[in-house]
């Protein structure tokens, strides 16, 4: 049995899967999808702009995408993700995109119900991954449509196409997290799915010596003899998966709090997690503090609670990212007092406002603008004396609190632009120093530092992948071995067209974790790992036939 106990895991799974899937948002959801017998291929009746593409796609238009040469598809396109097969896939399911068109997909999809490869998908929560626990007043950055799976229009899906104007094409985190719920329903995957459930160990088990059973990574034994194999007749490891099952360990949550352990096995394993576990720290004193927050859901819930008005102490926001203009705009439409630091200076070509098209996302040029129109006027604070690589000052400051900020006049009239929210005042090229428990922040800025009272403080510096249930958190699989995985950084180092793990073979990963931060691309990676898969298992014939044979199908 694959279950150490009784769980609701389903039971007629086999004991030894080909693939499991750790993580239910919409790259575990596209992933299944593809596993599940649905095909892409060249529609007859379109024609894709890029010629030298189409005609690649002409050369073999009787096979599916999934069977043909991706690194010869990908060859020569360019596009807003480092994975050649994400461009590749963006572009047959949104043509142009980058140039503000809007062609339909050139794909047909066709499902092939005769065969399908088993799999399981484990989530924490039920199907969409963390749309379900963002703030349903924001906005998403990506337009609507392109948050959309295959094989399903998210218009049609949420009935948005009637009343949308350019600024409001995008969807609101309710709308995606119900499009991705009913779209495991609408495309018959929900059997593919466990919900709640929280993975707690993934180990890779290689036969030992004959008739020792199978051992783990750390050299015990992890099953004894034949029993993980039981239930498929005549299959062996996983040639493709480095000669090893993939072991897989949690809990599952039923009935309130009741956690119930279960263990699968597996020869393939995808990492399709996302990069929202972990809140990325400061790392400085005080940053513990029960007023420091690392969450812009911390905003909303004090203001429900009417903890936070306009005549708080100003709240403190760090970070130049669009979570922390988020916070701003809440903060600002309910006219509480904002401090913004941020490292960066304001015109760095690096911040993210200046990749965004003013008539697509107005609010947050709105707070671009005030980041750079209302900035703190700094004093000329030269310290003579230093102790401990500090200025002396430092003390004298901390017990001698700056006035209520005022935005510098100067940079307003520059600007150009009216002051858009008097209580608003940005910190360029600041860091925090530290918190004090008499509910103070210390900012540092290059010559100069200031402490304030605040309400409370949100760190909102962006967001870790939490890998814990690997060994060593997952850092051998980085780029850098000797750096923790970072989805900007450090991502997960993997083959561009197949997204095999380089240092674990037979592990997988996907998304934010390679890189790819948006929906839109994170397909590429479904694309690359089901193609990849399907080719293997198919040459060892672990394809399940639910009605024999190959062939028929239907379009949808």
């Amino acid at each position: 049995m694959p279950l150490l106990e009784e769980t609701t895991v389903p039971r007629e799974h086999p004991p030894t899967l080909p693939v499991v899937i750790i993580g239910n948002g919409p790259s575990g959801i596209c992933l299944s999808y593809l596993l599940s017998g649905y095909k892409p291929y060249l529609d007859p009746s379109a024609v894709h702009p890029n010629p030298v593409l189409y005609r690649k796609l002409q050369e073999t238009r009787h096979l599916p995408i999934t069977e043909q040469d991706l690194e010869y598809l990908s060859e020569g396109l360019e596009g807003r993700s480092g994975n050649p097969v994400a461009v590749l896939f963006d572009t047959l399911l949104h043509p142009n995109a980058d140039f503000g068109y809007e062609f339909p997909p050139v794909l047909q999809w066709r499902r092939d119900k005769q065969q399908h490869l088993p799999h399981l998908v484990l989530g924490r929560a039920t199907p969409g991954g963390a749309w379900h626990v963002m703030e349903g007043s924001m906005l998403t950055i990506s337009l609507g449509i392109w948050m959309e799976l295959p094989g399903i229009n998210y218009r049609d899906l949420t009935n948005n196409g009637k009343c949308r104007g350019v600024t409001n094409d995008r969807a609101t985190p309710e709308e995606i997290s119900s499009y991705y719920r009913n779209y495991v329903k609408l495309m018959g995957l929900k059997h593919n799915f466990v919900d709640n459930t929280y993975v707690t160990s993934v180990q890779k088990l290689f036969r030992g010596p004959e008739g020792e059973g199978l051992e783990n990574g750390h050299g015990g034994l992890g099953v004894g003899g034949k029993g993980v194999y039981e239930g498929r007749e005549g299959e062996g490891v996983d040639e493709g998966g480095g000669g090893g099952l993939w072991e897989v360990r949690g809990y599952q949550r039923v009935q309130g709090d009741t956690h119930v352990p279960f263990c699968l096995f597996s020869e393939n394993v995808v990492l399709a997690t996302g990069a929202s576990d972990s809140p990325a720290q400061l790392g400085v004193e005080g940053e513990e503090l029960p007023f420091v927050f690392h969450s812009i859901s911390a905003l909303g819930l004090a203001v429900s609670r009417k903890k936070l008005g306009p005549n708080s102490d100003p709240v403190l926001i760090v970070g130049a990212g669009l979570s922390a203009a988020d916070a701003v705009l809440c903060a600002c439409n309910n006219n509480i007092s904002v401090l913004h630091a941020f490292r960066k200076h304001v015109d760095d070509p690096g911040l993210i406002f200046k990749q965004l098209p003013k008539t697509l996302y107005p609010e947050y040029h709105k707070v671009y603008h005030m980041m750079h129109s209302q900035t703190h006027a700094t004093p000329n604070m030269a310290a003579t004396s230093t102790t401990n690589g500090l200025p002396s000052m430092a003390a004298s400051v901390c017990s001698k609190m700056c006035s209520k900020p005022q935005p510098t006049t100067t940079n307003m009239a520059a600007s150009g632009g009216p002051v858009l929210f008097p209580d608003y005042t940005s910190f360029p090229e600041h860091r925090v120093e530290s918190f004090q428990p008499d509910m103070k922040c210390v900012l540092q800025g290059s010559n100069s530092l200031k402490a304030f009272k605040i309400s409370m403080a949100l760190v909102l510096i962006g967001t870790h992948p939490n890998l814990f249930f690997l060994k060593g958190q997952g850092q051998y699989l980085g780029l850098d071995p000797t750096k923790p995985i970072s989805c900007k950084q450090n991502p997960v180092d993997v083959h561009p067209y197949t997204f095999e793990c380089t240092k674990d073979p037979g592990l997988f990963a996907m998304g934010p974790l390679v890189g790819d931060n948006f929906v839109r691309f994170l397909k590429g990676g479904a694309l690359g790992i089901a193609s990849c898969l399907l080719k293997r298992l198919k040459k060892k014939g672990k394809l399940i036939a639910e009605g024999g044979g190959v062939g028929g199908g239907e379009f949808i």
